[in-house]
């Protein structure tokens, strides 16, 4: 039976809140397709989460899907829902939370964006990034999505005029005036406090990132054995459709490592109809064959360090910032089909939510399973494709370490 719903705007974020369930035990299942009947869940799940891709949506799109999710989730019975946010509040925060407190009918929702684990917290009503203000930060910089405001309440107003209320770490949790509830958090610690404050009825509406996620799965009474791991394909294949600096670096660090690394062109990355020349056959057949004779290999989109030949494209060919986004996801997600059509056997790192739900989409796939997490936001997942069990490692672009790559690497290999 459902304990929870979880309604995530992208997909490495759906991963890494569901595998908090999924590492306790519970039986969780992602799922992206949107009009998904509820009354056709297998009873045996106890966590579902929906993958809406509504970050880069306009305001008004995202809503009506949230609401939309939230309402029907409601009529099927289900009656804890939690609206999981980007934990560098990127995309559309004010109107998805205000989507879910009008579809539940509620007054007041708590959110709780700290993500104490991966140095993501908030004080006094600011968010920081590894000590740094959120808009300071390289997701300040982000060429899709810069964050422009490091205060909460700024960020929320933007698309939504219901109140924001701060609240700080002395707060006494009675939510006493109307609103979206923010909560300071700095430590795990903080974040237990924040449950044990508000009790699960408090927060059978809620939102936040996967840091909160413990939390809740403490409060719902999840808390079987801790997942042992499962055995991963020891080939590792590492597909980069993130742009984002920190992985950027991993990638600098993986090459000096020894991986072989492949850049896309401008044509192999942007243009459709690459796939469909007799030349793309034998270069995908060589990074196959690559892939399985090194154990480690990297496709990027990434231009080399110091050039910008997607740029002068984008330029020549009159493209928006937008078009390269969704060019980039579809054509990368292309080749991997026809790369795994054409043999390959591995592990595959997906960075970046965009590339992972593009591949998911041309796969035909709508339901993956989470297995565990090998780091902090970074998660082992499965699914089936062709009658064959496939594992995936997803992580979103901006985090971990420099070594993050080399680490799993040392892992699975």
């Amino acid at each position: 039976m459902v304990k929870l719903l979880i309604i995530a705007d992208d997909f490495t974020g759906a991963l890494d809140t569901g595998v908090q369930f999924a590492g306790r035990g519970a039986e969780t299942v992602v799922v992206t397709n949107l009009n998904f009947d509820f009354k056709t869940l297998d009873p045996k799940v106890e966590v579902l989460v929906m993958v809406t891709e509504t970050r880069h949506l306009k305001a008004k799109e995202a809503y009506d899907i949230v609401y939309e999710i939230s309402k029907r989730a409601l009529e099927a019975g289900l009656s804890t829902i939690y609206k999981k946010t980007d934990s560098a509040l990127r995309g559309n925060i004010g109107s998805e939370l205000k989507a879910l407190m009008d579809a539940a009918k509620v007054r007041n929702l708590p959110f709780i964006p700290a993500f104490p684990v991966l140095q993501r917290v908030t004080c006094k009503g600011i968010h920081y990034i590894e000590g740094i203000p959120v808009a300071e930060s390289v997701f300040g910089k982000d060429p899709f999505e810069p964050i422009l405001d490091s205060s909460v309440e700024k960020i929320i107003r933007h698309q939504t005029e219901v109140p924001v209320v701060i609240q700080g770490r002395e707060n006494s949790y009675d939510m006493k005036d109307p609103g979206i509830q923010v909560f300071d958090a700095e430590t795990d610690a903080d974040l237990q406090e924040i449950g044990k404050g508000l009790g699960l009825e408090r927060l059978r509406f809620s939102a936040g990132c996967a840091g909160f996620a413990s939390t809740l799965a403490d409060l719902l009474g999840i808390n079987g054995p801790t997942h042992q791991g499962e055995k991963l394909e020891e080939n590792l294949f590492i597909a980069c459709g993130s742009v984002n600096p920190v992985t950027i670096r991993q990638l600098k660090a993986a090459r000096e490592g020894g991986f072989p690394h492949i850049q896309l062109t401008p044509e192999q990355k942007l243009e459709g109809s690459w796939l469909e020349k007799d030349a793309s056959n034998e270069e995908i057949k060589r990074w196959i064959q690559m892939a399985s004779g090194m154990k480690r290999f990297i496709l990027d989109v990434n231009d080399p360090e110091g050039a910008d030949d997607t740029e002068q494209y984008k330029v020549a060919h009159g493209l928006t910032t937008e078009n390269l986004r969704e060019s980039i996801s579809e054509n990368f997600a292309a080749i991997m089909k026809r790369m795994l059509d054409g043999g390959l056997r591995a592990t595959v790192i997906c960075t970046g939510g965009d590339t992972l739900m593009a591949l998911m989409q041309i796969l035909g796939i709508y339901e993956l399973t989470p297995i565990y997490e090998l780091a902090p936001g970074v998660v082992a997942t499965k699914f089936t494709y062709n009658g064959r069990t496939y594992n995936m490692i997803s992580k979103s672009g901006g985090i971990g370490n420099e070594d993050l790559l080399l680490k799993i690497a040392d892992m699975i290999c």
